[in-house]
């Protein structure tokens, strides 16, 4: 598809009483339709924007202050997810600003790796590291304080079994998008993600959630009432991982999905 039949499709009231105009139906079946894959180059799609001056425990090289991150809002092997690229400047010397920044050609056919503009308002929270990284020791004791921390309270976590899931997703891997904090784990076993180039175990760089909520635990109090969507999906709900190079942000990233 291109970013204009996403456009199309997105402001297109679908659940307006007496539906969609003769008009708007079919604006809809052209931006279904698509478009076959186009041969030449696909300029880069941004998707996140930070400044660390709003984010003060942002990982970046020496002299950097921003992040950008773009991506080919296509799929790509091996994850069959978008592949991203990270840009690290000086915001003193961004230099002039293209007010007509080149748009990609190609997105995917769902749109799925399109987002909403948006704002970012970033807040600090402490999580602590997924029971899947956890010692079968510490996990149990984790399970015994969540069994008398939960009854009565959370009925969706009466099971035994439940009592990981519990501590997992309301007090130790905030959901979201996110800078650095621990990674979720669950659609694969938890691994050390190590650098390529010279074999570092690599750190949580940022998180692009398929969801901007979660539970009550991390739900923002101003974001109680907003069921605002952000436009991206992962996977079929999952979330995208960047990590980076401790040792040298010079060595490449990696990404993944969990």
């Amino acid at each position: 598809m291109s970013l204009a039949d996403v456009r199309t499709w997105r402001a297109l009231p679908r659940d307006r009483p007496g539906g969609l105009s003769a008009q708007e139906a079919a604006a809809l079946a052209a931006a279904r339709e698509g478009h076959p894959p186009s041969t030449g180059p696909n300029p880069l799609l941004p998707v996140v924007q930070l400044w660390a001056r709003d984010v003060p425990l942002l990982p970046r090289p020496e002299g950097t202050d921003l992040l950008q991150v773009l991506w080919c809002p296509l799929n790509h092997l091996p994850e069959w997810m978008p592949t991203a690229h990270l840009v690290w400047r000086s915001s003193a010397e961004s230099g002039q600003l293209l007010t007509d920044p080149p748009e990609p050609v190609d997105v995917a056919y769902s749109g799925a790796y399109v987002p909403n503009p948006c704002v970012l308002h970033p807040e600090v929270v402490t999580e602590y590291p997924s029971p899947f990284e956890l010692d079968a020791a510490l996990a149990d004791r984790i399970e015994d304080w969540c069994e008398q921390q939960v009854t009565g309270a959370h009925p969706e976590y009466r099971q035994r079994a439940d009592l990981r899931d519990y501590y997992h997703y309301e007090l130790s891997v905030a959901p979201g998008w996110k800078v650095g904090g621990w990674s979720h784990w669950g659609l694969r076993d938890y691994t050390a993600t190590t650098c390529r180039t010279c074999g570092s175990v690599m750190r949580p760089l940022l998180t692009i959630d398929s969801s901007d909520s979660g539970g009550t635990t991390w739900r923002a109090v101003e974001d109680r009432d907003d069921r605002g969507w952000i436009g991206v999906t992962i996977g079929r709900g999952y979330t995208m991982q960047l990590y980076y190079c401790p040792t040298s942000f010079d060595h490449p990233h990696r990404e993944a999905m969990q």
